[in-house]
């Protein structure tokens, strides 16, 4: 699959990420799509390394989805738990 592909895959799987996992995420859409697709190449990997299946077969397969929304899923949760809650209230 051409990159192009594997943004397209990431974006969504973020999004689908995202909706398993609702909750207010310092850094908004932007850092949640950037999530989605490095979350995708990193299913993909982990699908290939622990299960030495091939779960970059194409943009239709179901292996793919599955692999990219769970790298998703992954990554956003470290990426809250790294950042916590680090929001600063100010008080008048």
């Amino acid at each position: 699959m051409g990159i192009i592909a594997w943004i397209l895959i990431g974006l969504l799987a973020g999004f689908i990420a995202k909706a398993l996992m609702p909750g207010k995420d310092p850094g908004g859409i932007l850092i949640t799509m950037l999530i989605g697709i490095a979350g995708g190449l990193l299913g993909g990997w982990l699908g290939k390394v622990l299960f030495g299946v091939d779960s970059i077969d194409g943009f239709f397969d179901v292996s793919t989805w599955i692999a990219a929304i769970a790298g998703s899923v992954i990554l956003l949760a470290v990426y809250r738990i790294l950042t916590g809650n680090k929001r600063h209230h100010r008080h008048a």
